[in-house]
């Protein structure tokens, strides 16, 4: 299969357990490419902010903010035709969260910094998002078994998925490919991946697609 060449800088987004970092690096093993990683891990607030959201929020959001804004602001001088690039989120998710979590003040104070920070940034190519039912996000969640995931409840995956699914239902910045993924498993079935992966890298695909693979695998 040949690959869409016009495609170098992929970014993979979806909710908490969508799998959007394994997806990210079976990609970049196939196509030797270099591989970028939200270091959600670094984030010294997170686990606090899952117990108590409302204490924990701000500092959550702003932590995250800086630390994705120098991590993509990396990509502005390198030469994106030189090699694939692939990233386990977008920098504009950064306010799904923020509208979600944080107060009228907050928020406030958050827009007016968002903006000048994003319009540095370079875009991708494709965002590909992993849309998933609730119940395959909280299996997923519970399996990896995280320890900074395990005051996650099934309420806040509920409200994080809704907003998702908002964000993207209005999504118009980069090509945009939303994969229904609650019935296929890209992680362990080789299969799976092959038909995502040629569904990624298709050159007759639409600015904006659906695609609903063939379910595979029982859950």
């Amino acid at each position: 299969m040949q690959e869409n060449k016009e495609v170098k800088f992929i970014s993979i987004e979806g909710v908490i357990g969508a799998g959007k970092t394994s997806l990210a690096k079976k990609i970049v093993e196939r196509l030797d490419g270099r591989l970028i990683l939200e270091q959600f891990d670094t984030n010294p607030f997170l686990e606090k902010f899952y117990v108590d959201r409302k204490r924990y929020a701000f500092q959550t959001q702003m932590f995250f903010l800086i630390n994705r804004f120098k991590q993509q602001q990396e990509l502005v001088q390198e030469d994106l035709f030189s090699e694939y690039i692939i990233c386990d989120y977008i920098f504009e998710k950064d306010r799904i969260f923020a509208y979600l979590n944080l107060s009228k003040d907050e928020l406030s104070l958050y827009e007016s910094i968002y903006p000048l920070l994003a319009r540095t940034l370079r875009k991708p190519d494709l965002v590909v998002f992993l849309q998933s039912s609730v119940d395959r996000l909280m299996y997923n969640i519970k399996s990896r078994n995280r320890k900074v995931e395990r005051a996650l409840t099934k309420s806040y995956i509920e409200e994080l998925n809704e907003a998702y699914n908002h964000f993207f239902f209005r999504y118009n910045t980069t090509p945009l490919l939303i994969v229904n993924s609650s019935e296929i498993d890209f992680v362990n079935n080789e299969e799976d991946f092959d038909v995502l992966f040629k569904q990624i890298f298709r050159e007759d695909r639409g600015v904006i697609e659906y695609f609903k693979p063939e379910s595979r695998k029982e859950l």
